[in-house]
């Protein structure tokens, strides 16, 4: 028998707030991804492509 470190029932209860909340699901899924990608992979260049994708093309970076 396999012991898991979650139970059934919290497994149930993520998968139903995922189906309940697919936006939030997926951007949270999208920032642990990049965050990932930051802190172990990317090179300075990786780093200065993205702050320029990010000051061009969302609006978020617009001040």
């Amino acid at each position: 028998m396999t012991d898991l470190k979650t139970t059934e029932a919290q497994t149930r209860a993520s998968r139903a707030y995922e189906g309940r909340n697919p936006e939030k699901t997926k951007i949270t899924r999208y920032r642990t991804t990049a965050r990932t990608f930051v802190r172990h992979h990317a090179t300075k260049e990786d780093i200065d492509e993205l702050i320029e994708i990010f000051e061009r093309e969302n609006p978020n970076g617009q001040e």
